[in-house]
């Protein structure tokens, strides 16, 4: 009876290569799939289009103007009082505090002045003016 030989097995081996290449598979998925999860909660507007818009989304306030005149912070309506205490109570805990004003495309210039205005006057100085790129 022959026995096997002992030199004749080789050791296993845990194969590097392919799992560094799934490895950085992985990794390339997940950073560009949490790119396209940026959740911005708003109502729908007719916007103005801008050629040069950029995309921002670290921003701490987004107030949206609809055309009746209404007010709304992200999703939710909100009177012009509310809006300034928020905004001034928040300002008091980041003083990078920004608002970004999206108005509907046929609202009154002068009411988006108007709320700039006031809340200029509550001690925010950090604004934005929103549009959808693709414009001429």
């Amino acid at each position: 009876m022959r026995l096997r030989d002992r030199r004749g097995f080789s050791k296993p081996e845990v194969m590097i290569i392919p799992m560094i290449d799934i490895m950085f598979f992985l990794l390339v998925f997940f950073m560009l799939s949490t790119l396209y999860m940026v959740n911005l909660k708003t109502v729908d507007i007719n916007m103005p289009k801008a050629e040069h818009a950029e995309m921002q989304t670290s921003v701490t306030y987004l107030v949206t103007l609809k055309k009746d005149g209404s007010l709304w912070l992200e999703d939710k309506a909100i009177s012009e009082s509310d809006l300034i205490k928020k905004a001034q109570g928040e300002l008091k805990h980041n003083p990078h505090f920004s608002v970004v004003v999206r108005g509907d495309r046929d609202v009154d210039y002068g009411k988006v002045i108007l709320l700039l205005d006031k809340l200029k006057g509550a001690g925010i100085t950090r604004f934005g003016l929103a549009a959808e790129s693709g414009g001429k």
